[in-house]
């Protein structure tokens, strides 16, 4: 049995991330069409959780150079020197 508050604090952790049939989808979508190889759910939840800690990692870096430009709004270049 779960502790209190448990529940909601993986309701939380959910709500960052993408919606995993998505990241699901783009893993099958690049496998190759004619194998028939499935991915495992750990799977899906470890690259789920990648994909969020990059996305917050780059729009971290993206948003300190607007900082540092004095702007408020990131723009794709921004994204692009954030990857770099």
């Amino acid at each position: 049995m779960e502790g209190p508050g448990q529940d909601g604090e993986q309701n939380m952790d959910q709500e960052k991330f993408l919606p995993i049939a998505n990241i699901g989808r783009i893993m099958k979508d690049a496998l190759p069409k004619d194998k028939e190889a499935k991915i495992a759910k750990d799977a899906r939840e470890t690259v789920q959780e990648c994909v969020s800690d990059f996305i917050s990692f780059i729009t971290s870096e993206a948003c300190e150079k607007c900082m540092n430009d004095k702007r408020r709004t990131i723009n794709g270049n921004d994204l692009i020197y954030a990857m770099r």
